[in-house]
């Protein structure tokens, strides 16, 4: 599901446009990503955690020529889904 299919489904069902639609994803999504930057955790309940999690710098091999590279640490954004959201993904 792409976000234009969200706003038309959000729209659809609460009688909204699908302008209004898009801008309350919108700042969903980006009041998400700022408590994200902010290392913050991200839950909903009902739908799971968004977690920052930091993974050190580390060497690794390029794979066309084997020599040994350095990876930079980087902070990733994980997703643990809640126990509603796994029974509906497994029934």
């Amino acid at each position: 599901m792409t976000i234009t299919e969200l706003s038309e489904k959000l729209a659809a069902e609460h009688g909204l446009t699908k302008a209004d639609a898009r801008k309350i994803i919108d700042s969903i999504l980006a009041a998400v990503t700022e408590a994200a930057v902010q290392g913050d955790e991200i839950a909903l309940n009902g739908f799971g955690k968004f977690k920052v999690k930091a993974t050190p710098a580390r060497e690794g091999r390029n794979p066309s020529t084997g020599d040994t590279i350095q990876i930079a640490a980087a902070r990733k954004l994980g997703f643990t889904p809640a126990k509603a959201v796994k029974d509906a993904l497994n029934v």
